[in-house]
């Protein structure tokens, strides 16, 4: 990849000539050709399938004028050739059919070769890159250990996460060997697909905020620092979750390159605490993007006035775009992003 890619020199903190910004779940439901396509397809077909992956990859790039594009998969797909049941139902969600709660279904999970078990995600890297021709440049990413272990502890998304924290509580080695075994799966994981083509990688703990400090630095800092000093060399690296404004410090701790935030703290703010050597990434709320085109604008501004203009600052939302959000609202934010940081 070119040095001259705003989203990588931003990645390593220099100086740009505007704040570069992608946006979670940017090929998603917004997008009219990809709700046609979940229409033809269910929804792993889509991501198994490296034609329609890719696909859906490319779908936003020219339209939404974004700086970087991120691979179109699913955070919970490394957990089938583990040995984990897994099926999105029609309106639920993932389901988990066989939820290891105890110690020996945690032995029965295997470890896996991302690139012999996974080759559909390596080969629509490898096609979006192609496409790409070095113009943007392609982020990969997986899910992380804590967060991939809630999913299958739970069998599927909560609220409360009251079998995961009982797990953790009740049987600690059990979960560290949990957490031990998820580890090895999303480090051969992604660097897969830093082989395959990828030029940064982003670790998404999107449920990392239910828990306390002292729980994640006991549960789940050895864990994410395990991922990310494994992890190749060269290749930036984004830390993402929500809900963890009192977990900052601890993430800066765990590793990245880029410390993800989302909306529930000011960006200005975040970055002090976790000082200026690491980059930040954030922090518009997505409902933002149902608004108008001026308040869409204004709340722009606010974050980038937060961000003082630094290096070091990307662009994002503080989750993923909502199915509902006019398409051009997220086009008018992109605009807005350039425009108003251009230095």
């Amino acid at each position: 990849m070119k040095d001259t890619s705003i989203f990588l020199r931003a990645c390593q903190r220099e100086e740009t000539e505007y704040t570069p910004v992608w946006l979670m779940r940017q090929a998603g439901r917004f997008l009219k050709e990809y709700r046609a396509l979940r229409r033809r397809f269910p929804f792993l077909t889509l991501c198994k399938t490296p034609e329609l992956a890719a696909q859906v990859t490319l779908l936003p790039i020219e339209r939404l004028k974004v700086d970087a594009a991120i691979i179109f998969a699913d955070i919970l797909l490394p957990l089938e050739p583990m040995g984990i049941n897994l099926e999105f139902t029609k309106g639920e969600g993932p389901r988990i059919h066989n939820p290891p709660r105890s110690r020996p279904e945690v032995q029965r999970l295997r470890a896996i070769n991302a690139e012999e078990e996974l080759p559909f995600v390596m080969e629509a890297i490898r096609m979006v890159c192609q496409e790409l021709k070095g113009k943007i440049p392609l982020i990969g990413f997986s899910g992380a250990p804590f967060t991939l272990a809630s999913y299958i502890i739970e069998g599927g998304g909560s609220r409360d996460f009251v079998r995961t924290k009982a797990l953790m509580y009740k049987d600690p080695s059990c979960w560290h060997l949990l957490m031990e075994k998820l580890s090895e799966v999303i480090i051969s994981y992604l660097n897969a697909q830093i082989r395959s083509g990828v030029q940064a990688v982003q670790l998404f703990d999107s449920w990392a905020g239910i828990l306390s400090p002292n729980d994640y630095e006991e549960f789940v800092l050895p864990h994410n620092q395990r991922v990310f000093r494994e992890l190749s060399a060269g290749v930036p690296t984004i830390h993402f979750a929500t809900g963890t404004s009192g977990l900052l410090e601890l993430m800066k701790e765990a590793g990245g390159d880029i410390i993800g935030i989302d909306w529930r703290i000011d960006l200005g703010e975040a970055w002090k605490r976790l000082g200026y050597e690491v980059g930040i990434q954030g922090n518009l709320d997505p409902a933002v993007l149902l608004s108008s085109p001026k308040r869409i604008q204004r709340y722009v501004k606010e974050i980038l006035d937060a961000a003082k203009g630094r290096p070091g600052h990307i662009f994002n939302l503080g989750h993923g775009v909502l199915p509902q959000t006019p398409e051009e609202n997220v086009i008018a934010m992109v605009e807005a992003v350039h425009r108003l940081s251009r230095r």
